[in-house]
């Protein structure tokens, strides 16, 4: 870190640093608030399930697969056939809300995780 100066203005104490010092501060500040989620129990995932995620066309076989589930499993777990799972995994359908909710619960991700 630079160079910091203590300044008054007007009766306030104030800090100059370089904006550079200053990006590095809030970035630690980021990364400690990231780490403190992590420490929580805040699940991350690993570089290549979410480069697989970009890739993918169905990020329901690919959740399933990193849970370490077979379609039968996740079927039962969200209340569905295992057809039905197969048809969703590869586009053969379009599952409603209610479904995909049931599924995301089941793989343990947000709704949002399932959105192509």
């Amino acid at each position: 870190m630079g160079e910091i100066q203590r300044v008054t203005l007007d009766g306030k104490n104030y800090v100059l640093l370089s904006e550079d010092d200053f990006e590095d501060l809030i970035d630690g500040l980021k990364a400690d608030a990231i780490l403190a989620r992590i420490a929580a129990g805040e699940e991350t995932w690993p570089a290549e399930l979410v480069y697989e995620l970009w890739e993918t066309d169905s990020q329901i076989r690919t959740f399933r697969k990193y849970r370490g589930l077979t379609a039968a499993e996740l079927a039962e777990a969200a209340g569905m056939s295992e057809p039905d799972v197969y048809d969703l995994e590869n586009g053969k359908r379009t599952g409603d809300v209610d479904v995909l909710k049931r599924i995301a619960t089941a793989l343990k991700v947000d709704l949002d995780d399932l959105a192509v």
